[in-house]
């Protein structure tokens, strides 16, 4: 075992580092939870505005997976920045069979949490190819928990939005445009 002498510079180094190791790993994690909330502070969601009306012309792609057996896509029109935070929108997703599903969501860029407002639903099939909301109706899911997108597969969709350009980090990427523009770029890099 090697002893050093508190006065070496090694000796003053090891204990300076250790310290600073110490503070860190003590600070850290309160830091962390501060750089978003302050003391006492809860966020509280929005009035959630009624589903939008949408048309399927002028989908934006994204990739979920390669696994994946679905096709899903963003109506640009639909996107929207909440005063709470939360980035609302209409995703659809399509089977290879041609079967669609249509929801209203939210995210969270925040807290990794995203959640189903509506489904719409269509009034007879097969649906034309470009469809809107006209040709439907939605169907409210209720009163849904916001869950952590990566803990199910129902949040896949709003987590692969979020690393496409929605979400910039812990914040939202921006406003509708600018979170458009970085989705776009996005899928242009993967095709």
């Amino acid at each position: 075992m090697i002893k050093l002498r508190p006065s070496t510079p090694v000796a003053r180094q090891l204990g300076a580092l250790a310290l600073a190791a110490a503070l860190l790993a003590a600070v850290a994690p309160a830091t962390a939870q501060s750089l978003f909330l302050t003391d006492g502070e809860q966020w509280q969601e929005g009035p959630v505005p009624a589903p939008p009306a949408f048309s399927t012309q002028g989908l934006v792609p994204f990739e979920v997976g390669v696994d994946s057996p679905l096709r899903f896509a963003l109506v640009p029109d639909t996107l929207q920045l909440g005063a709470d935070g939360v980035i609302r929108f209409v995703v659809v997703a399509q089977s290879a069979s041609g079967a669609v599903n249509v929801m209203h969501q939210g995210l969270r860029c925040r807290s990794n949490e995203s959640r189903t407002y509506a489904r719409w639903s269509p009034a007879q099939l097969p649906l034309g190819n470009p469809f809107n909301s006209d040709a439907g109706q939605w169907i409210s899911a209720g009163q849904t928990p916001w869950q952590d997108w990566r803990d199910h597969a129902a949040g896949r969709p709003a987590w692969a939005l979020a690393r496409a350009g929605l979400c910039d980090g812990a914040a939202p990427n921006g406003n509708p445009a600018q979170m458009l523009r970085a989705l776009r770029a996005q899928g242009e890099m993967v095709r």
